[in-house]
């Protein structure tokens, strides 16, 4: 006997999902909301994807600052955001960092990654006059005098934080950690008021050319073009790889049809001729990958973050949500 209960319902579902699969399929039918984390660098670069995301989708990326936490406001707005797409994160390293440290009660699982759109190295940098011309050179003075030479950082738990740490913990170094804000630690150097700093590769690069700083290592895995003679920290001994990315994140179970549509304009608009020219002209590397490959980056570089943490006694085990 027929159950016509049962073909309603099946009936039903099938229109739902129907449905569904035909909004996912026109999507977008309005405006995106894109969460920036920081100031800075930061947020030129990501008005200036979001606007080249726009022309890819068709509808506007509307650029919202959400400043806080080393990236905690942000990422906790986008958590918990609606997973429809209409919520996208402008995300960076911090996505590993500020969830580690203890910033929120969540780890970086607890969203969906779009993608990497570029990456750049952290630097060891000091004054051009300085009397350190080498890595060795300074750690050596810093183990022989612990707890005296100054080393400034951009925020606690940050990725300038953790590849200071990283470095200074590999080379039994012991120095005083300055956190700063982040433009402050340029003029610190040049007055004198650090003895280093850990950066962002593209801002003190200005100075190094300029004959005012130097760099002694970058935590990237290989050199960099636009400083070819500054060794790595694994050249020097450092069992380290580290960069500083930025990508995409959205709420976590945004459908997949969503996600692979925002990866394609991520992926065009990054490799636009006017984005793309910013990124050569600011000296980063810019290098796009999609979910499956991000995942997997994610993945390895938050062990590795989880690992200096932990030694550094910095690591906020909890239950994460």
């Amino acid at each position: 006997m027929l159950d016509l209960k049962h073909v309603f319902m099946g009936t039903v579902a099938a229109a739902l999902m129907m449905v569904s699969s035909q909004a996912q399929a026109e999507w977008p039918e309005k405006s995106i909301e894109f969460i920036i984390p920081f100031g800075g660098g930061a947020d030129v670069e990501g008005r200036m994807i979001a606007k080249a995301m726009s022309k890819e989708l068709g509808q506007p990326v509307v650029p919202v600052s959400k400043i806080g936490g080393g990236g905690a406001i942000a990422y906790t707005h986008v958590k918990n955001s609606k997973p429809d797409g209409y919520t996208v994160g402008w995300n960076s390293t911090s996505i590993l960092t500020t969830t580690n440290i203890g910033n929120v009660p969540f780890d970086y699982t607890a969203l969906d990654h779009i993608g990497q759109v570029a990456q750049q190295p952290v630097p060891f940098v000091v004054s051009a006059k300085a009397r350190w011309n080498t890595l060795k050179e300074f750690m050596d003075e810093c183990k022989a005098k612990p707890n005296t030479l100054k080393i400034a950082f951009a925020g606690f738990g940050s990725a300038t934080h953790m590849a200071g740490v990283a470095m200074t913990n590999a080379m039994g170094c012991k120095p005083i950690m300055l956190p700063v804000k982040g433009a402050d630690r340029r003029k610190m150097i040049l007055s004198g008021e650090t003895d280093a700093a850990v950066d962002i590769f593209f801002v003190p690069l200005k100075m190094v050319k300029a004959g005012k700083s130097k760099f002694l290592a970058i935590s990237s895995g290989k050199r960099n073009p636009a400083a070819p003679n500054v060794p790595t920290a694994k050249e020097l001994g450092i069992d380290m790889e580290f960069d500083l990315f930025r990508g995409l994140s959205v709420a976590k179970g945004t459908p997949q049809a969503i996600k692979d549509k925002l990866e394609a304009a991520m992926i065009k608009a990054a490799s636009s001729k006017k984005f793309s020219g910013r990124m050569k002209k600011l000296k980063i590397t810019l290098a796009p990958m999609g979910q499956k490959q991000f995942a997997a980056k994610l993945k390895k570089a938050n062990a590795n973050i989880v690992s200096i943490m932990k030694k550094a006694g910095m690591y906020q085990a909890k239950a994460k949500k």
